[in-house]
């Protein structure tokens, strides 16, 4: 971070007078973590199950309305730069997210009443012109649904480099990581709760009235943590006003310098091209595996909703055991290798488990893709730092955030278009027949098999990564990028 220029005559530093963050405090802004994890639970593990398995709406479709909202990701430029000009409610920050929060718990529940519309046009008329404009509507309300996470999510990102130091910011932020797997949990509590009536054989009134009251109890819940989480904070530790400048954060790159930034020197563009890799294969399943539990293992939606519970602990324990004891003893490179090889083993395992039709076998299988997961997480970014030049090091990883943002959006896409693509397959061999929910396993298995060949194509793409290298020319090829673009 670039220091204020301060007059010798002063001996105190602008910012003493500023309070520290004491742990609470850190845990406090965590709740607002909790709450985009529940949040992302709501989208990713409810929403899409009952488009793809109560309504059979085409995965391709349900997978690509969901995924508009990550398209919007560079949103987060202007947001973020608004936030620094243009203070709003009388706060740069926390105006913004209190606006942006509010905004996300009232599109989630509009967009779920559009989905009903969708199955009932598709039990009417079935597919076809009469379904198209709520579609459309449904993909306007999550490119909405993404403009509010980014004006929510953004400025609290800047309100944390703006409450914390160098001292503080890196345990803040591991903090809000795992408050974000607390809140995962937290939904899946939450959701099972309010669904648990819900038996397979429910009628979709049934389901309808269910889900709609947890699209109401559970974005009321995260408002109110984001509030929670939030007041008061800014005005007690910020230290936006005593800063003369403001470091390259993510929400100040723009698409263009992103890009630039990540094929500046042959190793950039080498380690962008495997994070795409990597994020590709590792998020193709996160619209279908609710859908793959409903439709080939028979779980109800509240029992579906517990596999993110099971990937994201155990993403928090491989977090935790990689930056413990895999790191420090065999290295970053050969970490992220482990992980990878890891990660392709679980998801031929998923696919396997399906043979077994045993929801404990596929909680078990995930779990384990979860630990992956997060070897590979924490691998990762060990990984990037080293791939970064200090001179520039928030403008580097705001543009890998960027990139992974928008990799995550075609990863779902992705994984609904195998999905529809495996389907087709699945109903072309069985003829005219009536094909069976259980008898889509192979379609399924065919998105788990694609993830995981993907997995072995990063591997070899990380193997011409050369740190060495990197650190040799990409500093002057970095600087040359980022002055032709102010040119």
């Amino acid at each position: 971070m670039t220091s204020p220029d301060v007059s010798s005559s002063f001996a105190k530093s602008p910012e003493a007078d500023i309070p520290n963050l004491n742990l609470f405090t850190m845990l406090r802004l965590g709740v607002f973590n909790m709450g985009l994890g529940i949040m992302s639970l709501l989208t990713l593990g409810v929403l899409n199950r009952i488009m793809i398995d109560e309504l059979r709406v085409p995965a391709l479709i349900a997978a690509g309305t969901i995924a508009v909202h990550q398209f919007m990701a560079p949103a987060r430029v202007w947001f973020g730069q608004m936030s620094d000009s243009r203070p709003l409610f009388g706060y740069h920050r926390s105006g913004y997210i209190w606006m942006g929060i509010v905004a996300v718990a009232v599109t989630s529940f509009l967009a779920v009443q559009v989905v009903w519309r969708i199955g009932s046009a598709m039990e009417t008329t079935g597919w076809g012109s009469q379904v198209y404009p709520w579609v459309g509507l449904l993909a306007l309300l999550f490119a909405v649904y993404g403009l509010a996470l980014s004006a929510a999510s953004t400025p609290f990102t800047a309100l944390l480099v703006d409450v914390s130091d160098e001292q503080s910011r890196s345990r803040l932020v591991g903090i809000g990581w795992a408050m974000l797997m607390v809140g995962i949990v937290s939904g899946v509590i939450i959701t099972s709760i309010v669904l648990r009536p819900l038996s397979l054989d429910a009628s979709l009134d049934q389901v309808r009235s269910s889900v709609n009251q947890l699209f109401i109890i559970a974005p009321a819940i995260v408002c109110v943590l984001a509030l929670l989480s939030t007041f008061g904070i800014e005005r007690k530790y910020s230290r936006l006003s005593r800063r003369s400048s403001l470091t390259d954060r993510e929400d100040r790159i723009t698409l263009k310098q992103a890009l630039k930034i990540l094929t500046a020197s042959r190793q950039t563009g080498l380690f962008f091209v495997f994070l795409l890799v990597l994020s590709l294969s590792l998020f193709m399943q996160d619209a279908i595996l609710e859908p793959y539990g409903g439709e080939v293992f028979g779980m109800r939606i509240a029992e579906t909703t517990q596999l993110n519970a099971a990937f994201g602990m155990g993403t928090l324990l491989g977090i935790i055991l990689t930056g413990m004891f895999v790191v420090p003893r065999i290295g970053k490179k050969r970490t992220v290798t482990l992980g990878c090889l890891w990660a392709a083993l679980c998801l031929l395992l998923i696919s396997f488990s399906g043979v077994t039709a045993a929801p404990s076998v596929l909680m078990t299988a995930v779990f384990c893709f979860g630990t992956a997961s997060g070897v590979l997480t924490l691998g990762a970014i060990v990984l990037m730092l080293d791939l970064t030049v200090a001179e520039t090091a928030g403008t580097f990883i705001g543009a890998w955030g960027l990139a992974q943002a928008m990799a995550r959006g075609s990863a779902t896409v992705l994984g609904g278009g195998v999905l529809d693509l495996g389907k087709g397959f699945v109903r072309l061999f069985n003829g005219a027949g009536t094909v069976a929910e259980s008898q889509y396993l192979p379609a399924y298995a065919l998105v788990f098999t694609v993830q995981a060949i993907g997995m072995i194509v990063a591997v070899l793409l990380l193997r011409r990564v050369n740190i060495q290298e990197f650190q040799a020319n990409a500093k002057a090829a970095i600087t040359a990028a980022l002055e032709s673009d102010m040119d």
